[in-house]
C-alpha cells in the first residue's frame, strides 16, 4: 500500500511537468510600422536607446536577411494574415478611405482563404488584434470578420494626429465593432490595451494568439513632448527631424517593454512565442535609418524590404542567436506558427515554416523564387504596379512603373550599387523576368477591387 501511496505522489508531480510540456504556447506577433532597418540599437543605430526591442532580439533568434513582403503597408499586413503573396491574397497596394473623387484604394482582402487567426482557433487558440488593422474598413474585410475573437483598435491606414486618431476627420478606433474614443498617444494607448488582454488570459485554459500592430514610428512623427526632449538633451547638435523620429521610436521602445514585462508578471513569458517585425523599411524623407542597405519605405531597394526581425521562445530557440542568410519573408509567419501549435497548413500557400531553424535542425533551403509587388497611384505611379523578384543571390527590381529594371548579384553587391547589365548575364536575367511574368500571369487571377467601393 505504502508503494502505491508513493507512486500516486510521484504522478502528482510528474503530471504538471508533463502537462507543461505538451501546452500549446501562446504566440505574440509585434508587427511595427515603417521601422528603418537600422533604426535600432542592435542593429547599429549611434543616436537611438531600444533596450526593451534589443533585449528580445538578445533573447531569441534574430534574423538579419528576413523580408517583408512589400515596402508599403497594406500588402505585407495581408501577407501575415493569409501566407499568400500580396497579389494572391488580393492586396497589392494600400487600402485606404474612400475620398470623393479620388482613387485612393489598391486592395481587397480576399475572403475565400483561411485567415491565420481562423486556423488557429482550429487547434484551440483564442485570437486577439490590438491596433492598426489596415485590410478594410467594412464587412467582410474588419478583423471580426475574418477570425479574431477580439479586435481593440484602429480599423484605418494612418492617423492624421497620434492624439486625435482621426484619418480625414473620421473615427476608426474600435473595440471589436463598437466605436470607442480613447484619449492618449496612440502607442501608449495600443500598449494598455496589450497589457489588459494579455492580463485577461492569465487563468484561462486555451492559449492566445495576439497580433499587436503599432502604428508607430509612421508618420506624422509626434513623439510625446518629454521623450522628445530628453533626445535632444542627450544627443548634441542632432537634427530636428531625426530627433523627432528617434524618440518616436524609444518610445514605441517603451511600449514594447511595457507589454514584454506583462507577460512575465503575468507567468505567460517562459510559454510565449514572441516575434518582432516591421510591415516595411523606414520612410527615408522623415529621417529613418536604413543602413547599411539602399533606399527606403516604397522602394524595391533592401532598405524598403528587409526588416530587423526575432523570434524568441524560452527553452526552445537558442538566445542571441543569429541568422543572417536565411531569408524568410512575412508570408512564412503564417506556417510557421500554425506548425508550432500543432495545425500544419494542408491547404495552398505561398509561405513555408521556417520552424526548423528556430529549432536549430537541419532545414532544406529550398530554392525558391521570391517576388515583390506594389500598386499605387499618383503622378509617380499611375495605377500601375512595380515589382522586385529574386532567385538566389540574383535580384530584378524598378522602383517605379516606369523605368528600366535592374539586375544585381546580391551576393557581390548588397548595397545594389552597381547594375549589372542584361547583355553581360542574359540567363540570369531572363530565368528573373520570366518567373516574374509567371508570377504576375498567376496573380492576375485574384481582383483587387471592391465591387460596391
Amino acid at each position: 500500500m505504502k508503494f502505491f501511496s508513493a507512486l500516486f505522489a510521484l504522478s502528482l508531480l510528474i503530471a504538471p511537468t508533463m502537462q507543461a510540456e505538451n501546452e500549446k504556447p501562446n504566440f505574440l506577433v509585434i508587427m511595427v510600422d515603417d521601422l528603418g532597418y537600422g533604426d535600432l540599437s542592435c542593429y547599429g543605430a549611434p543616436d537611438l536607446k531600444s533596450p526593451n526591442i534589443d533585449g528580445l532580439f538578445a533573447s531569441g533568434m534574430r534574423f538579419d536577411s528576413f523580408y517583408a513582403n512589400c515596402p508599403v503597408c497594406s500588402p505585407t499586413r495581408a501577407s501575415l494574415i493569409t501566407g499568400l503573396y500580396p497579389d494572391n491574397a488580393g492586396v497589392p497596394g494600400v487600402i485606404r478611405t474612400p475620398l470623393p473623387d479620388r482613387a485612393t484604394s489598391w486592395g481587397n482582402l480576399r475572403n475565400d482563404v483561411t485567415t491565420l487567426p481562423s486556423h488557429l482557433k482550429t487547434a484551440g487558440y483564442d485570437t486577439a488584434i490590438v491596433g492598426k488593422w489596415h485590410l478594410g474598413l467594412e464587412a467582410p474585410d474588419r478583423p471580426n470578420d475574418v477570425g479574431f475573437d477580439f479586435f481593440h483598435g484602429f480599423l484605418g491606414d494612418m492617423m492624421d494626429d497620434y492624439y486625435t486618431h482621426l484619418r480625414h476627420d473620421q473615427h476608426y478606433m474600435r473595440k471589436n465593432e463598437e466605436k470607442v474614443d480613447p484619449e492618449g498617444h496612440a502607442t501608449d494607448i495600443f500598449t494598455d490595451w496589450a497589457t489588459d488582454y494579455i492580463k485577461s488570459r492569465k487563468d484561462e485554459e486555451s492559449p492566445f494568439f495576439l497580433y499587436l500592430a503599432y502604428n508607430a514610428p509612421h508618420t506624422p512623427i509626434q513623439p510625446p513632448e518629454d521623450w522628445l526632449e530628453k533626445v535632444i538633451a542627450r544627443e548634441k547638435g542632432i537634427d530636428k527631424k531625426r530627433a523627432a523620429l528617434v524618440a518616436l521610436i524609444e518610445h514605441l521602445d517603451h511600449g514594447v517593454g511595457r507589454v514584454l514585462s506583462c507577460l512575465e508578471e503575468e507567468g505567460l513569458r517562459e510559454n510565449t512565442v514572441v516575434l518582432f517585425t516591421s510591415d516595411n523599411g523606414g520612410q527615408v524623407s522623415v529621417g529613418a535609418r536604413n543602413a547599411p542597405l539602399h533606399g527606403g519605405k516604397q522602394d524595391m531597394w533592401e532598405g524598403g524590404i528587409r526588416v530587423g526581425t526575432c523570434v524568441s521562445w524560452p527553452g526552445k530557440i537558442e538566445a542571441g542567436s543569429v541568422q543572417e542568410d536565411h531569408i524568410s519573408l512575412t508570408m512564412d509567419i503564417y506556417p510557421t506558427l500554425a506548425e508550432i501549435a500543432g495545425a500544419p497548413v494542408k491547404h495552398e500557400m505561398d509561405g513555408r515554416s521556417f520552424l526548423p531553424v528556430l529549432l536549430g535542425q537541419p532545414f532544406e533551403e529550398e530554392s525558391r523564387p521570391l517576388f515583390w509587388v506594389r500598386l499605387e497611384g499618383n503622378a509617380r505611379y499611375g495605377g500601375l504596379p512595380y515589382h522586385a523578384a529574386r532567385v538566389g543571390d540574383w535580384k530584378l527590381l524598378r522602383n517605379t512603373p516606369f523605368e528600366p529594371y535592374q539586375m544585381f548579384n546580391m551576393a557581390e553587391d548588397p548595397a545594389e550599387e552597381n547594375p549589372i547589365q542584361r547583355g553581360k548575364a542574359p540567363r540570369r536575367y531572363d530565368e528573373l523576368f520570366q518567373s516574374l511574368l509567371n508570377h504576375i500571369n498567376e496573380a492576375g487571377k485574384y481582383p483587387w477591387q471592391r465591387e460596391n467601393p
